[in-house]
């Protein structure tokens, strides 16, 4: 039976069913392979993962999992090689980007307390809240992903935008209307203070680009953490750990396109050039720890 990619739940597969092995997760269309971890491509995202023990790297806290992307493994799963964004790693960067459901799926070798103690569980619906890329010890690169669980009352990820999202979800109606939903949201607390003075020190433009974006009610602009914010990052905040950025380089600079050497320039991840040096302030020190620790998701 042919595989038909789904984002979102599989009707007569509830949270919390076992299923005796991979096969038969497969025929209920729950994940797509027998072997790989995810489930997805680059064209259309990751609509499912499986957390099998196969990375030492992951990290499972229940409604919080740090997931290790596939890649670089021989055939006894020994790291030989550095990780790419390619193949399923590339679906759940396109599932980050475009906020698309992915199931989880423990298995009973996952290392885990929250694994079951035989076959595969069906644990429900998380979101891609961001990557990046991680050195491990014996010097390969592996590429890393924060999901978290999205609850009945939809827990949403912390976005880049330092402006309140809206609570309310919607869907169409059978007759073209639009029904609304109640949506919570729960997200890091932000210094209020640190947003407000990062946004007036540089009148709300782009320290990379100079420009900003003029909206009827003002000048408009959006504060970056250089280390993030949360686990596994545990970047403070503070001023001396933010950017003030328009839309398009805050995407640029969370997804890894541009990062910042020693010296403030800015680089092209493309292409390893300086495009630019970041504008500065006097009242705005930055410290380059928090420079240094994004640089390392992104560079080896």
């Amino acid at each position: 039976m042919a595989y038909i990619r789904t984002f979102g739940e599989i009707p007569g597969n509830s949270e919390g069913t076992l299923y005796v092995d991979r096969e038969e997760l497969r025929l209920a269309g729950l994940h797509a392979h027998k072997q790989n971890g995810i489930s997805g491509t680059e064209a259309e995202g990751a609509d499912a993962i499986v957390l099998n023990g196969g990375y030492p790297d992951d990290w499972d806290e229940g409604d919080l999992i740090i997931y290790t992307g596939q890649g670089g493994q021989d055939a006894r799963k020994r790291q030989v090689a550095d990780q790419t964004i390619t193949r399923g790693n590339a679906g759940l960067v396109r599932s980050q980007m475009e906020r698309l459901p992915v199931r989880v799926i423990r298995g009973h070798e996952e290392k885990s307390e929250h694994a079951p103690t035989e076959g595969y569980r069906y644990d429900g619906l998380y979101r891609v809240v961001r990557h990046w890329f991680k050195t491990r010890a014996d010097g390969f690169r592996v590429l890393q992903f924060r999901l978290e669980k999205i609850t009945e009352a939809e827990t949403l990820p912390d976005l880049p935008q330092d402006i309140d999202v809206g609570d309310l979800g919607s869907q169409s109606t059978s007759d073209g209307l639009v029904s609304r939903t109640e949506r919570v949201t729960q997200r890091l607390n932000r210094k209020v203070s640190v947003v407000r003075n990062i946004k007036k020190w540089h009148n709300d433009i782009c320290q990379v680009c100079d420009t900003t974006i003029e909206l009827p009610g003002g000048p408009a602009s959006e504060v970056a953490h250089i280390q993030g914010l949360g686990e596994p990052h545990n970047g403070p905040d503070r001023e001396e750990n933010a950017l003030c950025l328009c839309p398009n380089d805050h995407l640029r600079f969370d997804y890894g396109a541009i990062y910042l050497n020693d010296d403030l320039k800015v680089i092209d991840a493309k292409t390893g050039q300086a495009i630019g040096a970041l504008r500065t302030h006097p009242k705005h020190s930055i410290d380059l720890r928090y420079v240094r620790q994004h640089r390392s998701y992104w560079t080896k």
